[in-house]
């Protein structure tokens, strides 16, 4: 049990993260982004582009004598810094649907992800990437009698990290609390004199930007290929859901749920595994339609 409960919990992390920008763009902007797992996976890319360029001819043999720490450092900074400036390029399309029916922004963000993984494929090829890991973060390690990947442990550990920014920037910056107040009354936000085009733009690139960090993050356990995004945004749509639309610590509860439910079933009942975090969702919402720390739903009432 110890090792598939591990597991679960660094999965849940990674899950809590890669849910975390898919839940701003929602709670602020009321607008399900089914790009983010194209954004996802363009950002993964990009940063196999950084660590091994195929583009820059002689002058990519210099580069490459660098550490590869140092280059997956750059990765970790570079990639999500245009993945934010694509993300803004998208908000300036959804922002046509604002005030309009729900299904309007739904049906742009689904066509934006096709475009990106078509773009992916003609960029890069359909064939499966592989994102090297610095050498002291790869491999295994002994803990008593039990084999454990130290990537997985360092993964969680940058989950966190990052989790942790997202928090303190949401609950200790002005430019947080202005989010917050946004994803609660936006036209009270407007009334007050704030920008509420400028903050959508800087939250859907604060989105974008995480969802390239998670994408980074989760590519050596999950693989790189170009429709990866599916795989990404269907559990971020179920753990914002779960969690509550809206919430932080929704969105963290959820995810740790959701990766300790599908570490263990995986561990005892792979064909399971996948299975287990939909019937998850649908326990939890048969109690609590609202999810786990959402606001309180009309279908409550």
């Amino acid at each position: 049990m110890l090792p598939h409960l591990i597991n679960g919990i660094s999965l849940g992390i990674l899950f809590g993260l890669l849910a975390l920008g898919f839940m701003l763009i929602v709670g602020v902007m009321e607008v399900i982004n089914l790009a983010h797992g194209s954004l996802f996976a363009l950002g993964a890319y990009l940063a196999v582009e950084i660590i091994n360029p195929g583009f820059m001819g002689e002058a990519a043999s210099t580069y490459l004598e660098l550490p590869l720490a140092l280059r997956y450092a750059l990765a970790l900074i570079v990639a999500p810094l245009v993945l934010g400036v694509v993300g803004m390029g998208l908000e300036r399309c959804v922002r046509r649907t604002y005030g309009k029916k729900a299904e309007y922004g739904l049906l742009l963000t689904f066509g934006a992800s096709l475009v990106l993984e078509e773009g992916i494929r003609i960029a890069w090829g359909p064939g499966e990437k592989n994102l090297p890991v610095p050498e002291a973060v790869n491999g295994a390690f002994m803990a008593g009698d039990l084999i454990y990947s130290r990537y997985r442990f360092f993964a969680a550990f940058l989950g966190i990290v990052l989790m942790a920014l997202v928090w303190l920037f949401l609950e200790k910056t002005p430019y947080g609390a202005r989010v917050k107040a946004g994803a609660h009354d936006a036209e009270m936000v407007r009334a007050l004199g704030i920008n509420i085009g400028r903050l959508r733009l800087f939250v859907f690139a604060i989105g974008a930007g995480l969802a390239a960090l998670a994408g980074i993050i989760l590519t050596p356990i999950w693989g790189l290929r170009p429709h990866v995004g599916v795989d990404a945004v269907i559990p971020s749509f179920l753990i914002i859901v779960l969690g509550g639309v809206g919430s932080f610590w929704g969105a963290v509860l959820a995810g740790m749920l959701v990766g300790i439910t599908v570490g263990i079933t995986g561990g005892y009942a792979a064909e399971w595994s996948v299975m287990s975090m939909y019937l998850l969702l649908i326990l939890v919402l048969s109690v609590r339609a609202r999810g786990l720390m959402g606001k309180k739903s009309a279908l409550e009432a």
